[in-house]
């Protein structure tokens, strides 16, 4: 069974860096999804989906795996690219869209 040791991104809803900045080790999952006919209810027979455990450094869940023989697949985090723009840049002649209402 291969986990997957990931930082996670922060969501849609957050603006800060609120638990992004530990390192997950989740398995990847062993059974597809099923619907249940009656109720319609998602389930799975694969247990270890529930499992998701986390850590404060990248090496500590690394040495986590190896110790257990779990063999995983490590995700590295793609730095985001900040662009510094001031306000003044709204207004300037040669933008490369013209700024219209």
């Amino acid at each position: 069974m291969v986990a997957r040791i990931f930082q996670p991104s922060r969501t849609a809803m957050q603006s800060g860096k609120a638990k992004t900045r530990r390192w997950v080790l989740e398995y990847e999952p062993a059974a597809p999804k099923e619907v249940e006919p009656l109720m319609g209810y998602t389930s799975s027979k694969d247990m270890r989906s529930q499992v998701k455990l986390t850590f404060d450094t990248k090496e500590q869940a690394i040495e986590y795996a190896e110790r257990n023989g779990i063999d995983f697949r490590l995700e590295e985090p793609n730095a985001p690219k900040r662009v510094r723009v001031a306000y003044s840049d709204n207004f300037k002649y040669d933008r490369r869209q013209p700024w219209t209402h």
